[in-house]
């Protein structure tokens, strides 16, 4: 067995870590109201964001072909084995601490900013897609904003639609629905983090001379969707009680409105093919429907914890793939 193909196996390998890891680190997101309102137990939350998450993940590539090409040109990527390799290291190794810590922090800058580190390492910063990179990198900025407004607007509306409702009652009713809409996100969760491995698979197969195109592979798309299916059957129990707990004290009629804005937000990014954080939109989301019930009920010293790990997230999981690629490269 060549060493081309050894690196190939390890890169594949990486990235279906990289996503079962994602799966149990960002469970917490698409379920984290329902479990902390308890219109799920959490057993049940975690078998319907499994599902979910699987049926998501097989359903679009397109954000998959953006990881692929838009960070950097896997065809003319310098070293890019073990530059790929490099990037799976940082972004796991990121994962895996803020995931200790109960910290929501992001798998999508983890490994976009892994990506980029361990490029500029390889070779400077003349082998980054700027105008794909910065395209992503807006994307990741102004989609928590955009989650933070609909948030607000979507529960100002459910205030003015049932005001003259009974809490107790409205809650009730909308305890139900939060099942549906529990399931509608972690569909939306699947359908765009689950991509970012497979982009990051095929990027290794391209530079490797496995495939011609930047086409995803159906076995590609399926391993990456059982990955983050096992993951998602692991649960998240630090960050479920972050997430749904340490921000605000969520009824089921907030945790209705932040489920749909952060299922509409993560799937209208999908379906332009630009990764979005999934961690930042459902928190963002839950940060928003929180100041439009009651701006002192929001625990903002959690919200500015929150907002910190997301700020260092990028450059630091862009230092760690820059060193893990300079030690790669001594072996390799």
């Amino acid at each position: 067995m060549d060493g081309v193909l050894i690196l190939t196996i390890l890169i594949v390998i990486g990235a279906l870590t990289f996503d079962f890891i994602n799966g149990f680190h960002d469970t917490a997101n698409a379920i984290a109201t329902a479990v902390s309102t308890k219109a799920l137990k959490p057993r049940h939350a975690i078998i319907l964001a499994a599902t979910m998450n699987f049926v998501g993940a097989l359903t679009f590539t397109g954000v998959a072909k953006t990881i692929t090409k838009d960070i950097v040109d896997p065809f003319t990527l310098h070293n890019g084995t073990v530059v790929i390799l490099a990037a799976l290291i940082a972004a796991i190794s990121w994962n895996l601490i803020t995931w200790y810590y109960g910290i929501p922090s992001s798998s999508s800058h983890a490994i976009i900013g892994s990506i980029a580190g361990a490029a500029i390492a390889a070779a400077g910063f003349s082998s980054l897609n700027y105008a794909g990179f910065l395209k992503i990198v807006q994307a990741l900025i102004f989609s928590p904003i955009i989650a933070f407004v609909v948030g607000y607007i979507i529960y100002s509306i459910f205030k003015i639609l049932f005001k003259n409702n009974s809490l107790t009652k409205t809650n009730r009713n909308f305890r139900f629905i939060q099942i549906l809409t529990a399931a509608l996100q972690s569909y939306t969760h699947g359908t765009n983090d689950a991509q970012k491995a497979m982009g990051i698979i095929t990027m290794a197969l391209i530079a490797n001379n496995y495939v011609t195109t930047n086409d995803i592979p159906f076995w590609v798309q399926v391993s990456c969707a059982t990955a983050m299916g096992l993951g998602t059957s692991v649960g998240g129990w630090r960050i479920i009680k972050t997430v749904g707990g340490k921000i605000m004290k969520i009824r089921p009629v907030n945790g209705v409105a932040a489920d749909l804005t952060g299922a509409a937000i993560i799937f209208g990014a999908t379906f332009i093919h630009l990764p979005v954080s999934t961690t930042h939109v459902i928190s963002s989301s839950i940060l928003g429907v929180g100041s439009a019930h009651r701006v002192k009920g929001v625990k903002w010293g959690t919200a500015q914890r929150m907002i910190m790990t997301w700020v260092i997230t990028l450059p630091i999981s862009a230092l760690l793939a820059g060193i893990s690629y300079y030690i790669l490269d001594l072996f390799f």
